[in-house]
Formats: structure tokens, sequence, C-alpha cells
């Protein structure tokens, strides 16, 4: 009732797990991964234990093959489960109980397992693979897309109901508190692969943060393009905006600035603390503060969102 790719990132060492399935929140039971030891999608009669217990395993030195062994070791439903394993070097394994229902199976390669079941034949696991090997895109985009081929290969007999993944990196999390980079879910859904990825641009836009190279900086131009367009939207300077960050204490707001992506500049005419105080609080209260720039200049992404919201002609 469900695919799955289980992968490495070549270029990052990045794990992930994207999967898909005629099944509510899917997302709860397959995808495990730990960033710099594996990852894990366990399916069929699912066995959760098998992603907690793997990851512990390779943990412990244990290869993606020697993981495999163990947690198949002593569990009496083997011949009904799917899992399929890769480790922090990229080596995969991957296992089809042999009363899994059919069409099930599945293949590994370098950096890869990928493994389904009540598919419409052995295409929909090869379309996981060979999108894999083709490469071409972002590591979570590539996964996503390699659902996407699987699907359009036939996919779950029954349907389409959910979708997942999960991307690991260290210190990936939000705030880098966590290593869950990447970790979506697409609970019940008419086309949930699709879903999937539209949520996924959104998470690229919210939480990757911008590379100082490609920020904007604030000219005369873009200064009044800016201005007008806050205004407009009732952020300006002392704006209600404003008081969405007072402390709850009472206490006067804290003086240091809000993490930030390269180097302040010194701002042109007519820009002023104020102003960027007053930009930095609208993205706040749009959830872009994981873009904030330095003082003076602007990331690209958060001029487009700018851009993008309705302007008041009447300003």
């Amino acid at each position: 009732m469900t695919f799955s790719i289980v992968a490495r990132d070549p270029t990052t060492g990045d794990l992930g797990v994207a999967v898909e399935s005629k099944f509510l929140g899917v997302g709860s039971v397959v995808p495990w991964a730990q960033a710099e030891i594996g990852a894990v999608a366990t399916q069929a009669a699912a066995n959760v234990g098998y992603g907690p217990d793997g990851l512990r395993a390779m943990a412990e030195g244990a290869t993606a093959g020697q993981a495999l062994e163990r947690i198949l070791t002593g569990d009496d439903l083997r011949d009904h489960r799917q899992v399929g394993l890769v480790d922090a070097a990229g080596r995969a394994a991957s296992h089809t109980g042999r009363h899994c229902f059919d069409w099930a199976g599945g293949r590994t390669g370098d950096g890869f397992a990928a493994q389904g079941n009540i598919l419409a034949g052995a295409g929909v696991v090869d379309a996981l693979a060979e999108r894999f090997v083709a490469g071409g895109l972002p590591f979570p985009e590539l996964l996503v897309e390699c659902l996407a081929k699987a699907d359009a290969a036939g996919g779950d007999r029954r349907g389409r109901q959910s979708a997942a993944i999960l991307v690991v990196r260290a210190g990936g999390g939000y705030g880098g508190g966590n290593d869950r980079w990447i970790d979506l879910r697409v609970e019940d859904h008419a086309d949930p692969i699709a879903e999937l990825g539209r949520v996924l641009a959104l998470q690229r836009l919210y939480f990757d943060r911008p590379v100082a190279a490609d920020l904007l900086p604030l000219d005369d131009d873009l200064v009044r393009e800016v201005q007008a367009r806050l205004t407009s939207l009732g952020a300006g300077p002392g704006g209600p905006l404003r008081a969405i960050y007072r402390p709850m204490s009472g206490e006067p707001e804290p003086t240091e600035s809000r993490p930030s992506i390269g180097v302040a500049r010194a701002f042109p005419t007519g820009w002023t603390t104020a102003w960027q105080a007053a930009l930095e609080d609208w993205m706040g209260v749009e959830n872009l503060e994981e873009r904030t720039a330095a003082p003076g200049w602007i990331d690209p992404r958060v001029l487009a969102f700018l851009r993008d919201r309705p302007v008041d002609p009447a300003g």
C-alpha cells in the first residue's frame, strides 16, 4: 500500500525518506532518520520499532545491511514486512517479505533504497530508483520528484491519500536546535505528492536562510519602493506591528539586533533605523524572520514576497 525511497545526498551527506501511500498520515509511521547516522523506511504491516532499532544499530557502527539483519532477527512477522535503510556512508539495504501483497519489491543502489508494496508493478520502484540516479535537483525536491515519477508509473494500486518527506542534517532544524531540516506531512489529500511539493516550496521560503552574495543593497529606488509598500500595508514605523513585539514583562525592548545575514552597510537617503525596524517587524509577522538581512540589505525573496502583497492605491 506504500512506496518509499530512503537516500543519502552524495554532495551534502543529508539523509532522507520520502513516502506516499493509500493510508492516513503515512508520515507518522514510515520515515525515520538521524543526521550522520542513517535513515529507515518501515512499511507493509509496518513494525515501527524498525525505525529506532535500525538507527540505533547504525549508530553503534552497523552498516545498513547489518542493521537490517539485526532488526529482522526475532520478528515473527518479518515475512509480512518491508523496510529500506541507508547508512551515513550511503550503503543501502532493502527487505520485502515473501507474504507482502502483490506487487511488492525493492531496489538498492549507491546511496538509495527504493521499495513498495501493493503497487501497479515493478515499474513503480524502477521509477523511484531511476529518477533518483538521474539527479539534477536539490535533494529534498529530488525525493519528492521520485515520488511523482513513481506515481506516474502506476503507484499504489489502491490510490492516493498521504505523503511525507523527512530530511535530516546536523543542526539543520529551526534555529539549529535539532537535525530535522525538513519534516513535512500531507495527511489526507486527493493529490498528496503535488501538495507535498507545494508545502516543500513554502518550507524553503520561510525557513531557508539567504546567501550573503544574493542580497540586494537598499539603494534609493528600492528604499522608495519598500517604504511605499510597507506604508500601504500599514507596516510603516510606529504602526501597529511594533506593538506585537513588546515584551510581556513590560520592560524595555531588548536592544540587541536579530540574527541576520551579511554585513551592515551605510543607509541610503531616507532609510533610517526606524524603517529598518519596521521592515523587520513586518517580516516577523509574515514568518520571514529567517531571511533577515543585515541592515541596509534585503533578501530578494523577501522583496518578491513584499511585491506580491496587494497595494492600496490610496497609500
